[in-house]
């Protein structure tokens, strides 16, 4: 399996020097050696976020800062905006509903963003709304949404923004400050190429003012306790941490601090823009709605007429040892996607477009097999 060139979105590709962090002594997570290592890494996710706010760590996936970032500001009874329009939209109305809270669904299209103009129309219709939560980057359907108009909106409201940037952070822009959001949170497996297991969330004062509010409905995930340990002498968290898993974190933000993180968003980019060509010069069409949209960590394609998602994944994988992604929930057959985040850069993509031309001739189109990696390297030659 190791041989296998990892093209999802998320988990990616991990550095070797990310993994020898990771092999490093484990320490005693009530130490000082620990509250070094965690300030360290929390002060670097915190200019990742492009916040003055402390960041915490959370051990779990970006899921667990999803919940954490509802559970803890929101009270069961109150309302919140979930604006949906994919698999992880979806999963933060689902948060909602668990946790009792109201939620006001704005069913945006799959492979469509949310329109600035409706978030404004329904919050105007809601003025009992508590807080927004949006997807930045929605995997599932290959779409960024607006974050910077997004927060435009939100700042003539007194609803927090709770926006997921798991699949975006160190691939597209984001400036939580700038952008007025409450509270952000990514996880560590996607764009910071870390191994999964980690998320960092990050609120702002007023988002702390909204804790103080709530009748706590979460244990583990419990904000306050996170700020309290955090604040203590040594910093710490409230319950046992994935201390290797932390090391493998800091290495990977050290990585992104020596390229530069405009550096990396703007490889991401190109990336993005490159894969979108190849994609094309297959004679293969995107599944959002317009390249505008198009997300800068993942292209999302149609299944091409006849061919299907097993026959599809298994062929470039098994045959050409490069792993993709299929659709999810109503999308899988129909769409299979490509993740280019992380530490990937123009090789990656010429070896996934080259073996994406191979798999499609293998299962009978008319393609030309090097179509896509010559649409690369055209366009890095540039």
């Amino acid at each position: 399996m190791d041989d296998i060139l990892m093209m999802l979105p998320g988990p990616t590709n991990v550095a070797p020097r990310v993994l020898r962090a990771m092999s490093q002594t484990v320490v005693n997570h009530r130490g000082a050696k620990f509250g070094e290592i965690y300030t360290e890494t929390t002060e670097m996710m915190s200019q990742m976020f492009k916040t003055e706010n402390q960041s915490y760590l959370l051990t779990g996936s970006g899921t667990s800062a999803m919940e954490a970032a509802i559970a803890n500001t929101v009270n069961p009874k109150e309302k919140i905006i979930n604006a949906t329009g994919g698999k992880f939209g979806d999963r933060l109305k689902d948060i909602t509903t668990i946790h009792g809270i109201n939620s006001v669904e704005i069913p945006v299209e799959w492979g469509d963003v949310l329109d600035p103009k409706i978030l404004t129309e329904t919050l105007d219709a809601n003025e009992d709304t508590k807080a927004v939560t949006v997807i930045h980057n929605e995997t599932s359907t290959g779409v960024h949404n607006p974050l910077k108009e997004i927060g435009k909106v939100m700042k003539n409201y007194d609803a927090l923004l709770i926006v997921d940037t798991v699949s975006s952070l160190g691939g597209d822009y984001v400036d939580v400050d700038k952008y007025g959001i409450d509270v952000c949170f990514t996880g560590s497996q996607k764009c910071l190429a870390a191994p999964p297991g980690l998320a960092a969330i990050t609120l702002n004062d007023e988002a702390w003012k909204a804790t103080e509010n709530v009748d706590s409905h979460t244990y583990y995930l419990n904000m306050p306790k996170y700020k309290a340990k955090g604040n203590s002498v040594p910093p710490q968290t409230p319950y046992t941490p994935g201390v290797n898993s932390i090391y493998g974190l800091l290495e990977a933000l050290k990585m992104i601090e020596e390229e530069g993180l405009d550096n990396s968003i703007e490889r991401h980019i190109k990336a993005a823009a490159a894969s979108r060509k190849a994609a094309k010069a297959l004679g293969l069409e995107l599944f959002p709605k317009s390249e505008k949209i198009a997300s800068n960590t993942v292209t999302a394609l149609k299944m091409p007429e006849g061919i299907t998602d097993s026959d599809l994944r298994n062929t470039i994988r098994d045959k050409y040892r490069v792993e993709i992604a299929g659709g999810q929930d109503h999308l899988k057959n129909h769409v299979f996607r490509i993740g280019h985040l992380g530490t990937i850069s123009y090789k990656e993509l010429a070896i996934t477009y080259t073996a994406l031309g191979m798999t499609l001739k293998d299962l009978g189109l008319d393609v030309d097999t090097g179509a896509g990696a010559s649409a690369i390297a055209e366009f890095y030659s540039e």
